[in-house]
């Protein structure tokens, strides 16, 4: 059987009348379950145990009274609706009441009308109140996953499937080439997780020699080694209640990775010199550029470790995987970059956007954001233009050594006038979510012409709906 959807707490000493108040709510609404609780002990004690939606609370009661009761489960329940009954129709009490948080009052004898009123009322405020609360939940979710930008398939599936995981509490291995923003991704799980309030604790493993990264993990107590002179609790512990943010994890020594799997295994870490472990909650997400597989196969890696890591995965895809997304993070990085220098909002030239869709990213969105910081740094004028990338292209590493291979002029004029038209298209259906006719009037092409070209750059706007 599965539990009712809402439930009601009744709670008088007298167990006849309450016992009655439960049959006929239990009559009235189908749905939601009576329960009864004779002193305010036992109220309480069932709101710890499980979710009530609405509690019908007698004033007057021997041990605890209905104000206290009224007060402390508030306390333990801000959203919880009260409705308190009182036997002596005192609406000095009532009034008493309702300034202390209950949301409606009932006087005995209570009539099946009343009852049912008040009681349909609070269940209905009770629902209000989780929407909003979800509500809130999926606007801060979202907040934090646009921090994820792109309107491409590849980043659509990305933030579908972070936004799965991050409801959960499992371990997350990350996947990718150095670049594409697994950390990025793995704040992103985090602030979107129900850990949001407390600490990301992020680690870069290659960063700290092998000899110092057990202690910077597990912690160590005084004198366990040279120069150890106070105690250290360690990452682990740092992040307790939180995320912690294993950083390049392929990269981590066989002794660190024997450790790491009995932390995993037993959540509870021993710091370098200590008799005694500490149990620690923290969420695991780990992240790799390597392929794990091919290091276990070489003995390299922990078969045991990876699959307790490998729990949930998410595959960050490269940026020659979403050129869609290029203008718009072109955009973002070079508007970023004039701001952090001061200067104002600078705007791309449409050839530019081409340019930049058509160039390969070996170094995936790190290297287009170090790209846009270097055109802002060298451009005069309002507008990015192409002799302006050339410059700054021609300023990056060994590019000055670097044999010129244009095409004849003709061809190239071609190729960035269809890298422009692609990447235009690809955008506008987007936006548009493949309506043809939306696409056409918003991009002041006719119909006929908007389709030839789709035709001749081989795009299928089904793909966009």
């Amino acid at each position: 059987m599965t539990a009712p959807k809402d439930s009601i707490l009744i709670v008088d000493d007298q167990s006849v009348f309450a016992q009655g108040l439960a049959r006929l709510l239990d009559k009235e609404f189908p749905g939601v379950q009576s329960v009864v609780a004779t002193s305010g002990a036992q109220a309480l004690e069932i709101l710890a145990a499980r979710p009530v939606t609405l509690m019908l609370s007698d004033l007057r009661m021997p041990g605890m009274s209905g104000m206290d009761l009224l007060a402390r489960a508030l306390e333990a329940e801000p959203a919880l609706s009260v409705v308190m009954i009182t036997g002596y129709g005192s609406i000095e009490s009532a009034v008493e009441a309702l300034k202390a948080g209950a949301y409606d009052f009932l006087t005995k004898p209570v009539d099946r009308e009343s009852l049912v009123r008040v009681a349909a009322k609070g269940l209905e405020r009770a629902r209000l109140l989780g929407e909003n609360r979800r509500l809130r939940a999926l606007v801060a979710q979202a907040g934090s996953l646009q921090n994820l930008l792109g309107r491409s398939q590849a980043m659509n599936r990305l933030r579908e499937t972070i936004a799965a995981v991050a409801a959960s509490d499992y371990t997350v291995l990350i996947g990718g080439e150095s670049g594409t923003g697994k950390e990025m991704v793995a704040r992103t799980i985090h602030n979107s997780s129900p850990r949001a309030a407390q600490p990301l604790v992020s680690v870069n493993c290659p960063a700290i020699p092998d000899h110092l990264l057990e202690s910077e993990l597990f912690g160590h107590v005084k004198g366990a080694f040279t120069g150890a002179d106070r105690n250290r609790k360690g990452l682990f512990l740092a992040a307790h209640g939180g995320t912690l943010l294993l950083d390049e994890i392929g990269d981590i020594p066989m002794n660190v990775q024997t450790k790491l799997l009995r932390v995993l295994q037993e959540r509870e870490v021993r710091p370098v010199g200590a008799n005694e472990s500490t149990p620690v909650d923290v969420r695991i997400l780990a992240s790799t550029n390597q392929n794990l597989e091919a290091k276990m196969q070489s003995g390299d890696f922990r078969e045991d470790l990876f699959y307790r890591l490998n729990v949930l995965h998410i595959h960050v895809p490269p940026l020659r995987q979403r050129t869609d997304d290029v203008p718009l993070l072109a955009h973002h990085f070079l508007t970023e970059a004039c701001r952090d220098m001061g200067l104002p909002p600078k705007d791309i030239a449409p050839e530019v956007l081409a340019f930049l869709a058509a160039r390969p990213w070996p170094g995936n969105v790190r290297e287009l954001q170090n790209f846009m910081r270097r055109l802002a740094v060298f451009a005069r004028t309002e507008t990015v233009n192409l002799p302006l990338v050339r410059l700054a292209d021609g300023n990056a590493p060994g590019a000055a050594d670097a044999e010129p291979d244009l095409p004849p002029y003709k061809d190239a004029k071609s190729k960035i006038l269809d890298d422009f038209t692609r990447t235009y298209v690809r955008q506008l259906l987007a936006i548009t979510e493949g309506n043809i006719s939306q696409a056409a009037r918003i991009s002041g092409l006719e119909r006929v012409s908007l389709q030839k070209i789709l035709r001749r750059l081989a795009i299928d706007a089904e793909h966009y709906r």
